[in-house]
């Protein structure tokens, strides 16, 4: 083969699923891919870890049918979605609530009708605050669900009129689960992209898509598996400490890089470079959320009413945001992932005291004893996602540098730190690598 028709040579830092995305596309688009990942597995801050015998995940992840580009890439590496997924309508259900309990479960009916109907029926909720929620949505169509300004998302609710049952069991909670930033300081115009894409799309697109299997199976095993049987290069546990100025990486020599880290191990990469160095500036100044998995292990016959349980956060000192079945997804009977989202008053809490108040949380909840769990775990991730801000600078998959360019969820503008943003910024990198003419 000549020099001129030679595969593209591309390195690829960081093996998150925006990094395994980039170099999914590559190497289907026939580049030789070389991936760096600093730890010693793949996956990033959704991946699977070893416990009491268990493949359990470092966090749990709710997918929704909005997430075409994940459908698309799981697919593309064999990954069948209509397996690894368990496909619901949304439905929010807080059995616990006060002052009555609350249930919103959309029909299958065409949208936007199974949206009205939904919110018509919600139960735990008064027909003005039903009304109110259907005007919310129906502005922000209108206004093509962009905002003037953007503000928070507290702010936001607070201006059209959103309080009540409504704004604690739906805005608020899909807030907290979509950006991992509380309302108060939780950008606006990110949460009404979300809402676009979601409850405002096509039937499907609201429908929750929870995980029948551990996060590797989903797509970091195949995506894996796929790279290497189009020859690409896979290096655990190498750490990159330098891009030369000629794409060198690790003493190699490269095309094009993607850099698909954390914002905060990309900063060190970017800031000694004079054409990067105001991009790492500014993702330099980014704060972080954590988020909390606590698994419970109960006996095999304690399930929960619905796959996931919305607890009762906030009110009357609280911890518990969202209860997972594990039985009813994946297969292991009696172990219940409890997670709480963004900083909070569940950070004070040690391991053992935070599993003990969410065992009698979920017992308030469902208004009945359970025994005690066998064994318990709390898997905390300090620095999750980054605050999805106001007006948060992000990051384009362009770095302004030649050669190099940029994936991971800070570099999807549209969407907060989810699943769909990391493959999103992934495509958009590895289409920059491919045809960096038409720019990104």
């Amino acid at each position: 083969m000549s020099a001129t028709n030679a595969p593209l040579r591309i390195a690829v830092i960081g093996g998150g699923w925006a990094g395994l995305t980039a170099a999914v596309e590559l190497a289907a688009a026939g580049c030789r891919v070389t991936l760096f990942e600093a730890a010693r597995q793949l996956g990033g801050r959704a991946r699977s870890v070893s416990l009491h015998g268990q493949t359990l995940d470092n966090g749990q992840h709710i997918l929704v049918g909005a997430y075409r580009e994940t459908l698309r890439l799981m697919r593309s590496v064999g990954a069948d979605p209509e397996h690894l997924l368990r496909r619901l309508p949304l439905e929010l259900a807080f059995p616990g609530a006060r002052p009555k309990p609350f249930r919103l479960r959309l029909p299958r009916l065409p949208a936007p009708l199974h949206l009205a109907a939904g919110l018509l029926m919600a139960r735990g909720a008064p027909l003005a605050g039903k009304l109110a929620a259907a005007r919310f949505m129906r502005r922000l169509q209108a206004d093509g669900y962009r905002l003037a300004a953007d503000c928070s998302v507290g702010e936001l609710l607070d201006r059209h009129g959103q309080h009540g049952a409504l704004r604690r069991r739906l805005w608020e909670p899909l807030c907290l689960a979509a950006l991992n930033t509380a309302p108060e300081n939780a950008s606006a115009q990110i949460f009404v992209n979300v809402l676009r894409d979601s409850l405002g799309g096509g039937r499907a697109d609201t429908d929750l898509l929870l995980p029948a299997a551990d996060l590797d199976r989903l797509f970091v095993a195949p995506a894996a598996a796929f790279i290497r049987r189009h020859g690409g290069d896979i290096r655990l546990s190498a750490r990159i400490e330098r891009i030369g100025d000629d794409c060198s990486v690790a003493g190699m020599s490269f095309d094009r890089v993607v850099l698909a880290c954390a914002p905060q191990h990309a900063v060190p990469l970017l800031a000694g470079h004079p054409a990067t160095a105001p991009l790492a500036g500014r993702i330099a100044g980014y704060a972080y959320e954590p988020i909390a998995t606590v698994y419970l292990a109960y006996p095999a016959e304690v399930a929960l009413p619905f796959p996931m349980l919305g607890l009762n956060a906030g009110h009357d000192g609280e911890l518990g945001q969202w209860a997972f079945d594990r039985g009813a997804l994946c297969g292991t009977p009696g172990l219940i992932a409890c997670v709480l989202s963004a900083h909070g008053d569940w950070e004070a809490c040690d391991n053992d005291a935070l599993a003990e108040r969410l065992h009698r949380e979920l017992q308030a909840a469902l208004q009945r004893t359970l025994p005690a769990p066998r064994w318990w775990r709390t898997l905390r991730e300090r620095r999750a996602t980054f605050s999805c801000r106001p007006d948060l600078p992000r990051a384009a998959a362009s770095s302004g540098r030649a050669g190099l360019w940029i994936a991971g969820d800070h570099a999807c503008a549209d969407y907060p730190a989810t699943l769909e943003g990391a493959v999103r910024s992934g495509v958009a990198a590895a289409r920059g690598c491919l045809h960096p003419e038409a720019g990104a």
